[in-house]
């Protein structure tokens, strides 16, 4: 398509009064390469603030391909000569800022754009990024020893990618800290389902491929996002209380245990909706796939996704976070066990909800049960460290703080709390300072000796 006269002349008058705004303030200069989060540094970026990822992603199981193009827009937070990208080891082939051609290198896991012309401090910008190849997942041993990110499955693949792992299948800010909607859009063979983020568009069928089109309005950390693709039974709903809901479950598990995936989220996502405050988005729901390789879950916004192993008291764990970790995000990752320590304590509030055991006989079981020489007692909670961010300490002695707070408080406040957080960090991050100073706030209370002892030291606590 050719520009009119007239178009032209309104392309170069809007490229020069950008170009006057950017002068009249700072001079232009690089976006930092990330967040400096102690745990992951490189992860995010600086120099602009990303409010809306449009991912197209076509996969093919057959060679493990992935091809996709990703639009990002975001608003520049300073005037910005170039910034970068969070993407591992995929191919990039083009690069557009506002529709134009950029260039682009590769340092690392980091993409450095440059545009054309600099982008002023306060503008809304798009970059569109073009790449393939084939994902690898990530290993180590901070998630368990476990493989994570992208994983290939019999018939297709299951994606979790907390902490750092959504930038192995497209480029992102990829840190907690830095928000935004997602349309996800994806081509698979016919026959198989994707499976992402909130609400199904749309989907059908053309040639011999399956496009779906799903859409996350509310704002979501990019390790949230997923594009599990694969054969699924596909049941949807509402809860009782009215929240649409869409499980998927790989018929290879179908006869596998006496779970019943569906009936147990739409339960917990309404109790928990009572206890915590409104459910944060707009479907609830469960992806339940044949992926032994994992051996973990993850409470993938909207729709948890589970590995073969799965419980009762997993579900109603990863529907936790729906408020606790993904409506209400950590700022930093040391601050992990916002996420799990209230997760795990969640298990404790069902099973007292079931009439099972009390949340205080679980806190002591779970004391009790570790000597005080134990390995367990020698985690920071607060600050776990990297490769043992996800170590049990941060799950139980994580819950049994809650707990201690719970019987310091009172349950009146304590129960006030819990919403009161969810309610004021909706959709937004927190430290846990944050969560100190509402605790004192609400209980009227002098906390600080309980969150040292508990989260800030080592060794065994006494009980009083």
């Amino acid at each position: 398509m050719a520009l009119s006269r007239s178009a032209r002349l309104l392309t170069l008058a809007t490229a020069a009064a950008s170009f006057l705004v950017v002068a009249a303030g700072a001079h232009p200069a690089p976006g930092a390469p990330g967040i400096g989060d102690s745990y992951f540094p490189q992860l995010g970026n600086g120099g602009f603030d990303a409010r809306h990822y449009d991912l197209s992603v076509a996969y093919d199981p057959d060679t493990d391909r992935l091809d996709g193009r990703t639009t990002l827009t975001a608003r520049a937070t300073q005037n910005l000569s170039s910034f970068d990208l969070d993407l591992q080891k995929l191919e990039v082939t083009r690069v557009d800022v506002n529709g134009r051609r950029a260039t682009f290198a590769r340092e690392g896991h980091e993409i450095r754009i440059t545009p054309r012309s600099p982008l002023a401090k306060g503008r809304t910008f798009t970059v569109s990024v073009t790449y393939g190849g084939i994902p690898e997942p990530l290993g180590g041993p901070i998630v368990f020893g476990s493989s994570y990110g992208w994983m290939k499955t019999d018939d297709g693949v299951f994606v979790a990618c907390e902490p750092n792992a959504a930038s192995t299948w497209f480029p992102s800010s990829d840190h907690p800290s830095d928000k935004a909607t997602y349309d996800i859009r994806i081509k698979a063979p016919r026959g198989l389902t994707g499976v992402s983020n909130g609400r199904l568009v749309s989907t059908r069928d053309r040639g011999d491929s399956t496009y779906a089109h799903w859409r996350e309005s509310r704002p979501m950390a990019s390790y949230l996002a997923t594009a599990t693709i694969g054969k699924f039974d596909v049941r949807t709903g509402r809860t009782p209380a009215g929240t649409p809901i869409y499980v998927a479950v790989d018929p290879v598990l179908k006869n596998s245990n006496n779970v019943d995936v569906y009936a147990v989220t739409a339960e917990a996502t309404d109790y928990w909706s009572e206890v915590f405050g409104p459910y944060p988005f707009e479907e609830t729901g469960a992806i339940v796939d044949d992926m032994p390789q994992a051996g973990f879950s993850l409470e993938v916004q909207s729709k948890p996704a589970y590995s073969a192993v799965r419980s009762a008291s997993t579900i109603v764990h990863e529907l936790a976070h729906q408020w606790f970790g993904d409506s209400v995000s950590v700022k930093h990752w040391k601050d992990i066990w916002l996420n799990e320590g209230f997760a795990t304590y969640a298990q404790w509030l069902w099973a007292e909800h079931q009439g099972t055991r009390s949340a205080h006989d679980s806190f002591l079981a779970d004391y009790d049960s570790r000597p005080a020489d134990s390995a367990f007692w020698q985690v920071k909670v607060a600050d776990p460290q990297r490769d043992t961010m996800f170590a049990s300490a941060v799950y139980d002695r994580g819950a049994m703080t809650l707990q201690v707070l719970r019987e310091r408080i009172g349950d009146r406040a304590f129960f006030r709390l819990l919403p009161a957080w969810t309610r004021l960090h909706r959709y937004g991050n927190a430290e846990t300072a944050d969560f100190v100073r509402l605790a004192e706030k609400i209980s009227g209370q002098r906390l600080v000796d309980l969150f040292d002892t508990w989260l800030y030291s080592t060794g065994r606590p006494e009980l009083s």
